[in-house]
């Protein structure tokens, strides 16, 4: 029997359609595919010169800006979706409003190695592409234009990725996003009745139950989300209440890492090398000290479609429950996976 569950926090209702009988071990793994050839990347080590000049990079010592050397570099968006040039000029027409495409769109390459994803990279390095991270949007937020930045990955061609080589992006908005301020606005409600964070309530929950937790370390929980929109979403999310991504510090940054890497271990062990999208969801600038918010990423697997029902409704079908997602994730070993997989993305064009 389809039940309908409801998102405690953006108040959004899910379809969990369990009798489509998409069960875990029904999803087809994905087997590696070809990459794009190293020698025509544009974010290989020595194709600097195929990019925008970096913004931020961790570098061997002696080496220059725009040249080898480097183990994660951030630099612009070549194919920006907002620039960084101009005024907001915000105005009406009628009963519209429209400003100027302003904004940020910048890249950052995660590894040098035009053959490693995310989930090759030890622990320690994956949070130095966080912290990479964290320097870029703590830089941003000194612009008073922005209220918000958006962390994201691409990873796969069916999840919008057109470059092979693993990177994440970010955009600087002048606007709070709207599914953002949909779990701002849940949230506040939430606090304003019972003077505690959803969030936390939540990791208290799963903690205590046990169904959808996915994975956790002394710090940080890993879970299938109760109204999960997608077969084997995982949220990440810290145990003690932390508002802000940018603000975490480099021992929790490091505990994070481990745990993600383990996370998308178990997805591959479990799915195979499905494309996937993620995103950071955190508290806007002004508000890192909120009571109310809790940041989270999201990690969504590109296992279905959306379809008509779901653009006309705002509902989303799950053929998976998030208990068979978690069980399904938490019954392999993570650890021992040896990467045959290293090319987990579709043939790709070099335009971002």
């Amino acid at each position: 029997m389809p039940e309908l569950r409801k998102d405690p926090v953006s108040g959004r209702w899910v379809i969990i359609a369990s009798d489509r009988n998409n069960r875990p071990n029904l999803f087809p793994k994905v087997g590696p595919s070809p990459r794009t050839d190293p020698a025509v990347c544009p974010f290989c080590p020595g194709h600097e010169e195929e990019t925008p000049s970096e913004l931020y990079a961790l570098r061997a010592p002696g080496t220059r800006p725009d040249h080898a050397g480097w183990t994660v570099r951030s630099m612009p968006n070549k194919f920006p979706a907002l620039r960084i040039e101009g005024d907001l000029n915000r105005e009406g027409v009628g009963v519209y409003d429209k400003m100027n495409g302003v904004g940020a769109h910048e890249v950052i390459v995660e590894t040098p190695n035009h053959d490693e994803d995310l989930v090759d990279l030890s622990p320690e390095r994956i949070a130095a592409v966080f912290e990479v991270c964290q320097i870029r949007v703590n830089d941003l937020a000194n612009d008073e234009r922005f209220r918000y930045v958006l962390l994201f990955k691409n990873q796969g061609e069916s999840a919008g990725a057109s470059v092979g080589h693993a990177h994440t992006q970010l955009i600087a908005t002048p606007v709070i996003p709207k599914r953002v301020l949909e779990e701002l606005e849940g949230a506040r409600y939430y606090y304003t009745h019972r003077e505690r964070c959803i969030f936390c309530d939540i990791v208290k929950q799963e903690l205590s139950d046990g169904k959808r937790l996915v994975d956790q370390t002394a710090r940080f929980i890993a879970l299938s989300p109760f109204a999960a929109r997608f077969p084997f979403e995982v949220w990440v999310m810290p145990k003690p209440h932390q508002a802000a991504f940018r603000h975490v510090g480099p021992a929790d940054r490091l505990e994070f890492a481990t745990l993600l890497r383990r996370v998308l271990r178990r997805h591959a062990l479990s799915i195979g090398n499905a494309a996937f999208n993620y995103m950071f969801h955190s508290s806007p600038f002004g508000l890192e000290n909120n009571p109310e918010y809790h940041w989270h990423l999201e990690i969504i697997p590109r296992l279905t479609s959306v379809a008509g029902f779901e653009w006309g409704t705002g509902f989303y079908i799950n053929p998976t429950p998030p208990e068979e997602s978690a069980a399904a994730m938490r019954a392999v070993d993570p650890e021992p996976l040896a990467r045959t997989m290293a090319s987990s993305t579709g043939a790709r064009e070099t335009r971002e």
